[in-house]
């Protein structure tokens, strides 16, 4: 009975996007064509091939069905309905259920296919035949991972734990597929894996001591241990890293790299793993590379109206070279992905030369600099000027080869983006200048640089005023007879995990080149001058931005003088 409708819908779904505009009807013949190979529903599939959007393809079902949608990630979860769904059948069927109305006897559950029969009758087989469920539309990947996120993970890795420890198969809490067993040391990294990403941890630290292993996360720029397990842990859980990493099991003298592509709480995660030996053994850290995070909407990176309009200024000049600085960890990337995915249609060439490629984007061909090919970013900005771009992503300049490519590219007619490792924008001029570019190169090319630093979020559940001193108020530049600001200290709770803050958010200063300072790039003024120049066309300064976040209650003054110098203001 499922398979008429479901045809039906795959039908009207395609052909509802073309009359739309959506996509094109040579897409929906690709796609059509990939469904063979992935037995995906369609809609699924033009997500997979980055012809449209999650929202896009649940609004069209929703239209195209007249089943009402839901926003899972932003919906709150009712324990009463949790009860009436077991953790694997929600897994297999990614069924997540919402609400329960026991005057109605009525079960509300998110579906990313309302036609799944077999789903429904499961869940009405485990109570009785008077249960009403109405199902509502879910984006597969939001179902999937709330469900994890509201079952748990850290239940699974004791079970995992205990299971190792007595032997005893712990059967209520295998996570498989298929329902085959896993070796419990395979479950374990799964677990823990997915156990960080879930608490939206940057990196996974697996450290071994003389008689233990310690294991950190990086949660929002701070590492935090998570466990302790015995040292015998240790060799078994290295060569499962090593094995899904690609590395050699063989070697433990030296350094290796490796990466990792799973599918984990329903969404393709990678992760760059690093290997180094050192007294108690191998070290292992794994960066999480999460595509859903990786690639924010412009408008979403929590600008100032003054730094959006001019980063979306600098964007507009057509060839020219715009820098992102910052140390390791500061959201170079993401600004970059961010930008990159704003300029990128239909109508312009992008390319990009990364150490490694990071976030997959459609429409954008990505390449990795390959030391074995002797392909290096210089190496690659030749070859990639072979390829008619019109926009070119440099990952890093390392070295003065590297930045003279950079900046005869943009000589050449290219718009080009790169980073570089200085701790301010303006300190980016002398850095490229000791790199060997001419300044006569630099101050025609340079369109501008961004400076830019990650600070943490204040949690909003329990953040509590501070009392304004005269430390403060002369930090923020505060008058003594002002009464209405207020500003924000870190407490903690649970929903933080005592911390204080969640999550993060990035503060910037932005260098836009004008005709003064490109004079006085010319001529090879020190980074004093060019910072007083700068002053007096309103350049603001990192320490600016991030006391305009402490100001509008974001993060706290503790917290922006963990990551900014505030002494100049002092002095002021």
């Amino acid at each position: 009975m499922s398979e008429k409708p479901k045809s039906t819908g795959k039908k009207q779904l395609g052909d509802a996007l073309i009359e739309k505009g959506i996509i094109t009807p040579d897409q929906l013949t690709i796609a059509l064509l990939e469904q063979e190979n992935l037995g995906k529903r369609i809609g699924a599939v033009l997500i997979h091939l980055g012809f449209v959007t999650d929202s896009i393809i649940r609004d069209a079902l929703s239209e195209n069905t007249g089943y009402s949608t839901v926003d899972v990630t932003g919906s709150v979860i009712d324990a009463d309905a949790i009860k009436m769904v077991p953790q694997e059948l929600a897994r297999r069927y990614k069924v997540l259920p919402l609400s329960y109305n026991s005057a109605l006897h009525e079960l509300t559950v998110a579906m990313p296919d309302t036609y799944n029969i077999v789903a429904l009758d499961q869940i009405r087989a485990l109570h009785d035949s008077k249960l009403q469920i109405q199902p509502v539309l879910g984006n597969e990947t939001d179902i999937a991972g709330t469900i994890e996120e509201i079952y748990g993970f850290n239940l699974s890795i004791d079970g995992i734990l205990e299971e190792i420890e007595t032997g005893e198969i712990d059967l209520d809490n295998l996570q498989t597929e298929g329902d085959q067993y896993h070796h419990p040391m395979v479950r374990l990294i799964n677990a823990l894996m997915a156990d960080a990403v879930q608490q939206g941890a940057s990196d996974i630290h697996f450290e071994p001591e003389e008689a233990f292993l310690r294991i950190r996360y990086r949660v929002d720029g701070v590492l935090r241990q998570i466990r302790s397990l015995h040292k015998s842990y240790w060799a078994a859980m290295v060569v499962r890293l090593k094995v899904i990493s690609g590395m050699n099991i063989a070697e433990s003298r030296a350094p290796q790299d490796g990466r990792i592509s799973l599918t984990l709480i329903g969404r393709q995660i990678d992760f760059r793993v690093a290997a180094q030996p050192t007294t108690h053994g191998e070290n292992i850290v794994l960066r999480i590379l999460d595509r859903r995070k990786g690639i924010v909407p412009l408008e979403s990176l929590g600008l100032s109206e003054e730094n959006l309009y001019a980063i979306k200024m600098m964007l507009a000049k057509p060839e020219g070279v715009i820098l992102v600085t910052g140390p390791t960890g500061s959201g170079k990337t993401t600004t970059l992905y961010s930008v990159l995915n704003h300029i990128n249609t239909e109508a312009i060439n992008i390319m990009t030369m990364e150490d490694p490629v990071e976030y997959p984007m459609p429409m954008i061909r990505q390449s990795s600099i390959n030391a074995a090919a002797k392909m290096d970013f210089a190496e690659g900005i030749r070859s990639m000027m072979r390829q008619d771009p019109d926009v070119i992503l440099v990952g890093e300049i390392r070295d003065n080869v590297t930045a003279e490519m950079a900046f005869r590219a943009a000589m050449t007619g290219h718009q080009v983006f790169s980073t570089l490792h200085t701790n301010s924008a303006i300190g980016s001029v002398p850095r490229l200048t000791d790199l060997d570019v001419l300044p006569d190169l630099l101050s025609a090319n340079l369109i501008g640089i961004i400076g830019q630093r990650l600070v943490r979020r204040l949690c909003a559940e329990c953040k509590q005023p501070q009392e304004l001193g005269d430390l403060e108020r002369t930090l923020l530049k505060l008058d003594a007879n002002d009464t209405q600001t207020q500003i924000y200290q870190a407490v903690g709770c649970t929903k933080c995990s005592g911390l204080g803050y969640k999550g993060r958010t990035s503060i910037l200063e932005i260098l836009q080149n004008s005709d003064n300072l490109r004079r006085l790039i010319s001529e090879n003024a020190s980074a004093h001058t060019l910072k007083q120049a700068a002053a007096e066309e309103g350049f603001r300064t990192l320490a600016d931005d991030a006391c305009r976040r402490v100001i509008d209650g974001t993060t706290s003054l503790d917290e922006i003088t963990r990551i900014v110098d505030l002494t100049d203001r002092l002095g002021d």
